[in-house]
């Protein structure tokens, strides 16, 4: 590395401290400059940010549409890599985010919306922002900035944060009973705490498969809180072959589709991230609900046109 380049990465790194945690994984070993490339297309579908360098604070411009002059929803978010990778705003979060600003307030206003595996909350608060009521969660070391996050954007009433540890999820709903009203969970430490979350309409992840030995408890907490109509849109982005083995525990619980109405999808698709919405399959593991998945299409498809 030369003496030049040295110095200008040195100058990047004190104008934003935390660019090195949005830098895009090369999973296909490609060519570096078609990767710089890459990267560079789908920056541009992202919203726009700017960066804080002495409060770690991340703010996000999200537009409707890209000739829109003024953001439809602004977040303003707190960033703190000390809890690990959940504290950071990773992309396929803002594709997710991103999807739900194009959809609309139409499609969360009124809705009960859960997130898994928050992080700074940063998918849960563009929901809350469009008119969701709003669950975001996550395990214990990543509620406080979570907390920061909703009262930073003013969304305390619209947004709760909960502690839901994916290996201890106590199943108190009953889906086909409406007199039950809420789920209710164990947390870590293994008391009974009420998180007070009525069962989800929306359930939203981004960024969940990056743990192996996560991966079937993620599986197991979806199936879980899935309902009958329970819409899923799950955002990931491909970084390890070991992913694989996400979907093949996946296969045993839902199907899934990639969501075809976002116009931005072949942009992110060539950095490895897809969207895709899951459906819970029979109990007997045959076959998918085609009845479920055509009502809840039917669904989006009339929420998309509102």
């Amino acid at each position: 590395m030369t003496v030049n380049l040295i110095a200008r990465e040195e100058q990047l790194d004190i104008q934003d401290p935390l660019r090195h945690y949005m830098q895009l994984d090369d999973i296909n070993e490609t060519d570096p400059s078609e990767t710089h490339q890459v990267s560079s297309e789908l920056l541009s579908v992202l919203p726009r940010q700017s960066h804080s360098v002495h409060d770690e604070i991340l703010k996000l411009s999200f537009l409707k549409n890209q000739d829109d002059l003024q953001p439809l929803v602004s977040i303003t978010l707190s960033m703190d890599a000390a809890p690990g990778c959940g504290g950071v705003a990773w992309p396929a979060g803002q594709v997710l985010a991103n999807y739900l600003v194009k959809k609309g307030p139409s499609f969360v206003t009124g809705r009960n919306v859960l997130e898994l595996g928050s992080g700074t909350g940063l998918v849960g608060l563009v929901a809350g922002k469009l008119g969701g009521n709003v669950w975001i969660t996550d395990q214990a070391p990543l509620l406080g900035i979570m907390h920061r996050n909703v009262l930073g954007n003013k969304l305390e009433s619209t947004v709760t944060v909960s502690e839901l540890n994916w290996s201890a999820l106590s199943p108190l709903f009953d889906h086909s009973n409406a007199s039950v009203p809420y789920l209710g969970y164990y947390p870590s430490r293994g008391s009974l705490v009420s998180s007070n979350i009525p069962s989800p309409d929306l359930i939203l992840a981004a960024d969940c498969v990056y743990f192996e030995p996560a991966f079937p408890l993620l599986v197991q907490t979806l199936s879980e809180l899935v309902g009958d109509t329970t819409e899923v849109l799950f955002c990931y982005k491909k970084r390890r072959k070991a992913d694989k083995r996400f979907f093949t525990i996946l296969r045993k619980k839902f199907s899934w589709i990639e969501v075809s109405d976002d116009p931005h999808r072949h942009i992110y698709g060539q950095d490895s991230i897809t969207l895709i919405r899951l459906f819970k399959t029979k109990t007997n593991g045959v076959s998918g609900n085609r009845a479920q998945q055509a009502e809840i299409r039917d669904r989006c498809s009339s929420r998309m046109s509102s």
